[in-house]
């Protein structure tokens, strides 16, 4: 009855010959397809004898419109004719987008249909009489929550607060959520970036209490929740970008989750990402920063490689400064960052359109093949502090998983004319066999994943599996969304452990 759009493996055509155009997701294996969700859809395909190609009523980075003069101004550019109406839309609410993972739906979108049905929480921490907590999410694919007594409300998917308009609708849902249920925050909690917009909302409210949340503690207590797991449990959180405590850039942890703390115990071997935030948008300064990490500056005599094809030689002259003397080139532990690089060095992208496009372009790399191969990506102390900078305080963090075996490996099979497929196969195996390595030095049975890397299908499916096979009891995400649209809910709870843990931290 959700009505979703529902990722669905494309056909070269349909049962009754209907073939869609190849600029329809360009390139994607995959469609997203609906069913009529609302009686004007059913109006509309009673009409018709055929499927509709639709798409979302906004701009890249901005919030649906729900105004008609509004539509005319933003949207007249785009579109050749409008159907308008004399009701009135109240709140923008997208369409949630599902995919199936073993056997089940996960939501990757949590909007019409889904929201904002509420999650009651088991926990002990949570009674009718708790305060009222407002959690404000992360910075992209932004949700809100609000909990009242044992139920936490998560919102409708807002988006990127990249624009005015995403940060107007995200103040706007704030609103409407506390009118709706009656219930003034008495806590605020918030992720710990300082240049977050939903961070610094929090600082400006008037909220009177405020706790900053770590961005993957957020995610693996988000899908403890959503699981109903009470610790002690081993969560995996594995994304694209997250600030970390000790200023760095996270993205591929695993933490031990204790009835009192949750302590950081093991990540990928860092790498530096040259340009910053310009390394998201470019994968192949990641491909760069992982190359220097491991071979120093004989890494720009690796022209062979595809990401050197493109690239001018002042942007390279550039990006090797960078690296060299440490300037705008931040450290990160990031899987995102991780499957970036590859997809760079294997030649499958150099520049993305879209967040996670380089990732997404190394899942359907896989095209179907069968292997049980893995590269080896083996774990022991934190590498990068042991053999590469000690002078730098705090960043000692447990155990390490050194991606290095696996590049030099995925390098060579490049050399030797292996396929694709197979590559990004034994890539991804890789990343399953590693979470059951980390599983098995810490003993627990409980294992929880999240992050927006789960999102991949075959990844989850595999360290799902995997986990199965070795006796542990796995743990994603349903109807949370495993990427930072279920990172408020994760913020609740951390706020309510505040006071008995060393969750949360004062903002």
């Amino acid at each position: 009855p959700e009505a979703p759009i529902v990722l669905l493996r494309r056909r070269p055509q349909t049962a009754s010959g209907f073939q869609l155009a190849a600029n329809v997701a360009p390139g994607n294996p995959n469609l997203g397809v609906m069913l009529p969700s609302n009686p004007l859809h059913h109006l509309l395909m009673a009409r018709l004898d055929f499927p509709v190609v639709a798409t979302s009523g906004n701009l890249s980075d901005e919030p649906i419109c729900t105004d008609e003069h509004e539509a005319l101004k933003r949207l007249g550019p785009i579109a050749d004719a409008f159907l308008v109406h004399d009701r009135p839309i109240v709140r923008h609410v997208d369409d949630s987008i599902v995919r199936v993972v073993l056997g089940r739906e996960l939501v990757l979108r949590r909007a019409r249909g889904y929201a904002p049905l509420p999650i009651t929480l088991r926990s002990p921490l949570s009674t009718s009489r708790s305060p009222s907590i407002l959690a404000v999410g992360a910075h992209l694919k932004n949700s809100v929550a609000l909990s009242v007594g044992s139920q936490v409300f998560v919102s409708q998917h807002i988006g990127d607060l990249e624009t005015e308009p995403a940060n107007n609708a995200f103040r706007r849902v704030i609103a409407d959520f506390e009118k709706l249920y009656g219930s003034e925050a008495a806590i605020a909690a918030a992720d710990l970036h300082p240049d977050y917009l939903s961070t610094r909302y929090v600082h400006e409210s008037r909220i009177p209490q405020r706790v900053g949340v770590q961005h993957h503690i957020a995610h693996v207590l988000s899908c403890m929740a959503e699981n109903e797991i009470e610790p002690p449990a081993l969560g995996v959180a594995w994304d694209g970008t997250g600030w970390g405590t000790d200023g760095t850039i996270w993205g591929g942890e695993f933490f031990l989750v204790g009835r009192n703390t949750c302590k950081r115990m093991a990540h990928f071997r860092r790498f530096r990402l040259p340009g910053g935030d310009t390394a998201v948008r470019e994968p192949r300064r990641a491909a760069l920063g992982l190359l220097y990490e491991m071979f120093g500056e004989p890494a720009w005599e690796m022209t062979h490689l595809p990401l050197f094809r493109n690239l001018p030689a002042v942007e390279s002259s550039a990006i090797k400064g960078m690296l060299q003397r440490r300037l705008n080139s931040p450290l990160t532990s990031s899987a995102g960052r991780l499957f970036d690089a590859v997809a760079s060095l294997i030649g499958l992208r150099q520049t993305v359109r879209f967040e996670g496009q380089a990732a997404m372009e190394l899942e359907f790399a896989l095209d179907g093949i069968q292997t049980s191969k893995a590269y080896d990506l083996p774990a022991s102390d934190d590498w990068f502090m042991t053999t590469k900078d000690s002078r730098l305080p705090g960043l000692r963090s447990g155990m390490a998983l050194n991606w290095q075996p696996m590049i030099e490996a995925i390098l060579s099979d490049l050399r030797n004319g292996v396929s694709l497929a197979e590559i990004s196969a034994k890539f991804h195996n890789a990343l399953a066999e590693a979470i059951v390595t980390v599983a098995k030095s810490f003993g627990l049975d409980r294992v929880v994943i999240s992050g927006g890397c789960f999102q991949n299908r075959y990844l989850t499916e595999r360290v799902v599996r995997r986990l199965r096979e070795e006796k542990f009891k796995p743990s994603w995400h349903q109807r949370v969304p495993p990427n930072d649209g279920g990172i408020a809910l994760g913020q609740v709870i951390a706020a309510l452990r505040s006071k008995s843990a060393n969750i949360g931290q004062s903002l």
